[in-house]
């Protein structure tokens, strides 16, 4: 046995093995047309994308064919990476920027083209317009085909965190005092620009910080002026985005957000999803939020809904009176006369009677049972599988162009076949 034990170590200690070589070169051919299957979620986007009119999103660039100028990156690229990104549940561009480089479908997206993270926070914070007006044609695609019917929408706000801490929120007499801070800093930080141990670009950087800090104190401060106009006592306005609000999220907590308004379309039955409005408020409450959103509905579509579900929480009779008018059937649970903000005169308006009455009828609540799956279930989505858990931006314009955004891939997803062919 002794032998034998000897014999092995020996073989043992003779044999071959492979280490890794790292210091050899090599050639790889590979053909970025193939590294996806023609089934992949980012071939159909792409093929979607290409039907649409993506002119909107050139209109104030100014390299010109036979003009100086450096060329910018295809809107088609741009608005793939995003759809595809949201798709998957990601809404930093930093992350768009590091899979571009790593990833197959980004590669694919993108052409094997650097895409970085400024030129697509860019995109997607300054075409506001453009991305309003684009889903306004996609909703007139889908009308046209016939996919989209607008005999039922509901309506339903949801809260999002805003990139904003609760701390940062500053009464004004705190926000004068930061104010003042902020212009000391400024004149500290212009003061050091001969340090010579400062690189250009170190110098330019901190003098960017110092003028922003010191913009956004001044909106928060604007923002406390603007809410004391309007009644509000002890406003308090946060330093990093003033446009938010301390709001009560789902849970119960309080915290820093925006109340996005999605109305979604379908059929009380099930099928696809399709949302029709979208409305970005810093308000907490959803009261009298139904008559701009169905202004926005009938911009968007050239019509308005037979029948508009909404939860109690929407409740204003001068919405009630607005919806009669426009020929819209108000499916909304009857608030308690001591909650519901009304008068006297409002409760006895025959548009209120009369929804009512319609409330009491057995059709009007089998109605009202499809809510949670058009309103609920597309708010579900959106935060769940599309990423929208928290805004990264700030300010509610820029907000306004993420809900876009996401609203703009909700559909794409629920109708791309359909769209492509």
């Amino acid at each position: 046995m002794e032998v034998e034990r000897r014999a092995f170590e020996v073989a043992m200690a003779n044999v071959r093995t492979r280490e890794p070589v790292r210091n050899q070169a090599r050639m790889c051919f590979e053909l970025l047309e193939d590294v996806l299957p023609e089934d992949h979620r980012a071939r159909l986007l792409w093929r979607v994308v290409e039907t649409l009119d993506l002119g909107k999103f050139l209109r104030t660039r100014k390299a010109f064919e036979g003009r100086a100028g450096r060329s910018v990156t295809s809107p088609q690229v741009l608005l793939t990476l995003w759809l595809y990104a949201i798709a998957e549940g990601i809404g930093s561009a930093r992350e768009i920027e590091r899979r571009v480089g790593s990833d197959d479908a980004f590669r694919w997206i993108a052409g094997n083209e650097a895409v970085g993270r400024t030129t697509l926070s860019e995109f997607r914070a300054t075409q506001g317009q453009a991305l309003d007006e684009l889903l306004t044609e996609i909703l007139g695609t889908l009308l046209h085909k016939g996919l989209v019917s607008l005999a039922l929408v509901a309506q339903d706000g949801t809260r999002i965190r805003a990139a904003a801490s609760a701390p940062s929120f500053r009464s004004a007499d705190g926000l004068a005092q930061c104010l003042e801070q902020a212009r000391l800093h400024v004149k500290a930080v212009f003061a050091e620009a001969d340090d010579p141990e400062v690189t250009e670009r170190e110098r330019r950087a901190r003098e960017a910080a110092a003028l922003d800090c010191e913009r956004r104190v001044q909106e928060a401060i604007a923002e406390i002026a603007r809410m004391r106009a309007e009644g509000k006592t002890a406003p308090r306005a946060s330093t990093t985005d003033s446009d938010a609000r301390i709001m009560k999220m789902g849970d119960g907590g309080f915290r820093p957000a925006y109340n996005v308004q999605f109305a979604t379309a379908g059929d009380a039955d099930g099928g696809p999803r399709t949302i029709v409005g979208v409305r970005v408020t810093n308000k907490g409450s959803d009261i009298g939020s139904i008559t701009p959103m169905l202004e926005e509905i009938e911009a968007r579509t050239g019509h308005v809904p037979n029948v508009l579900l909404a939860d109690g929480g929407h409740l204003h009779f001068d919405c009630v009176r607005n919806a009669a008018e426009r020929g819209v059937d108000l499916i909304m649970p009857v608030r308690p006369a001591s909650t519901a903000p009304t008068s006297k005169t409002a409760a006895q308006d025959p548009a209120v009677v009369a929804w009512r009455a319609r409330m009491q009828g057995d059709d009007a609540k089998t109605l009202y049972r499809a809510r949670a799956g058009l309103a609920e279930l597309a708010n579900a989505r959106v935060k769940g599988r599309l990423g929208l858990g928290q805004f990264l931006l700030r300010g509610i314009e820029r907000v306004t162009c993420v809900a876009l955004l996401t609203a703009i891939t909700h559909n794409v997803l629920s109708h791309a076949s359909a769209l492509v062919s």
